[in-house]
């Protein structure tokens, strides 16, 4: 953390949207111009958008709402929650402190450096643009229980969203949102235990907020984010609700299994009734997507005849 301090405190004065000199910038921080604008080029690698005008200073295209912790754990029912402005991953954060957590113990942070997603990809993660937040959780029963677990966090994100005004937020399974068929968020879900062994579960969760030009490199499908939709949500308010629902929800699927959220995976559902190609390695099977089975399986109808499916990733087919 120390190394990042300075350039924390410039985003924390730069988030006013304001103009500020270099002059008076170096005052504040004890230091010269020139290692300002050393510290301003840190800030546009987190993907911070800083304007650079002669005579004006610097400043942000619009005031940036930084995450509080204070604010956040206010807004909390129980349990411990941290901030980390700048982290690796928060998935990795939590898998490194597993010995030392609680269930239900989560953290958010501004910027990852090294954010993942599925299957080993990268996940953008630009500083304070989004929403990145992983959850503890350890579950007695075992690995096997976890099954549709990423299916629960994707309908408690979409609810809480659309609680928040992002009405026509919709779930793609197995653990993506979407809204007007673009990807607005992605879930990971990080398992380890042994059969008998309780599990260790992190749950991670990415929400693209207001991010702007992604890098193409990492970003290769549709997306859309909130801001784009007309939607402005308050990031420490959305942070808390999804702290307070996910613990809730959790502890209801520990109890009761995928039974008691399928019919509201049914309501969110962005691909039902719809055709899909469904992407199991180099295999390709096209069907109607009919939702999901008792254990959070991929439903498809092939000429009249529908199977479940466990693995794999869905898309839209075009019609003919």
């Amino acid at each position: 953390m120390k190394g990042n301090t300075v350039p924390l405190t410039l985003i924390n004065i730069l988030a006013d949207g304001e103009f500020h000199s270099g002059e008076q910038l170096g005052e504040k921080l004890g230091m010269s111009r020139a290692a300002i604008n050393k510290h301003i080029h840190t800030l546009k690698d987190w993907g911070i958008d800083v304007f650079t005008v002669t005579g004006k200073g610097y400043s942000l295209p619009a005031p940036v709402q930084l995450l509080d912790e204070a604010v956040i754990s206010s807004q909390l029912e129980e349990g411990r929650l941290a901030v980390i402005p700048v982290i690796d991953s928060t998935n990795q954060y939590l898998l490194e402190r597993m010995d030392s957590l609680q269930t239900g113990d989560a953290c958010v942070a501004e910027y990852q450096q090294a954010g993942r997603g599925r299957r080993g990809r990268q996940w953008f993660s630009p500083f304070g643009s989004n929403l990145y937040l992983s959850m503890y959780w350890r579950l007695e029963q075992g690995p096997v229980a976890a099954m549709g677990l990423s299916l629960v966090i994707g309908i408690v994100t979409a609810e809480v969203l659309q609680a928040l005004g992002a009405s026509d937020v919709r779930v793609k399974w197995p653990n993506d949102l979407y809204l007007n068929d673009r990807k607005l968020a992605g879930i990971l879900v990080e398992l380890t235990g042994k059969t008998g062994d309780a599990a260790q579960i992190v749950i991670g969760t990415g929400i693209n907020l207001a991010m702007r030009s992604p890098d193409t490199t990492i970003v290769n499908q549709g997306w859309i984010n909130l801001q784009e939709a007309g939607v402005t949500i308050d990031r420490n308010r959305l942070a808390a609700s999804l702290v307070n629902k996910m613990r809730d929800s959790l502890q209801l699927f520990e109890r009761e299994g995928l039974a008691p959220f399928i019919d509201r995976w049914s309501k969110l559902d962005n691909f039902i009734n719809r055709p899909v190609k469904l992407l199991i390695g180099d295999r390709e099977i096209l069907g109607i997507a009919r939702g999901i089975d008792q254990q959070g399986g991929l439903i498809l109808e092939q000429n009249g005849i529908t199977k479940s499916w466990v693995g794999g990733e869905i898309s839209l087919r075009p019609q003919n």
